[in-house]
């Protein structure tokens, strides 16, 4: 299991349950490798400013993981971690590599929009 704060994916069966029961979710498939570390921690981060997402991370390695590895958008992948974002089960934008903070947000706005708070004192 990966060593982060996010909730874990560890059967094919959990991936298609995270699916169903979230519009918008954010799967980081890797390795606790270099690369992947501060993709994690910028997920971490963003749970709270994106409550309407679904934050979750699924190790590379293990045979389940095929859910994310041969998606036709990972196909071309070279390098850890496969970022999969998804809106109502489906794929809608998939990125590897190490991803900053400001690429992140930016795709989570563009596909999931940005939640309207409502003012604190009402």
């Amino acid at each position: 299991m990966l060593r982060t704060n996010l909730t874990h994916i560890l059967s094919e069966q959990e991936h298609a349950k995270l699916l169903q029961e979230n519009e918008n979710v954010m799967v980081c498939c890797g390795r606790m490798g270099p690369m992947c570390i501060p993709v994690y921690e910028v997920m971490e981060e963003l749970e709270n400013e994106y409550p309407h997402v679904k934050f979750a991370d699924m190790e590379f390695d293990i045979p389940d993981a095929r859910v994310i590895r041969d998606l036709p958008e990972c196909r071309n992948f070279a390098g850890l971690p496969f970022v999969v974002y998804y809106k109502n089960g489906k794929v809608v934008k998939a990125t590897s590599s190490i991803q900053s903070r400001e690429q992140i947000t930016s795709i989570l706005d563009q596909y999931f929009g940005q939640e309207v708070k409502e003012p604190a004192n009402k």
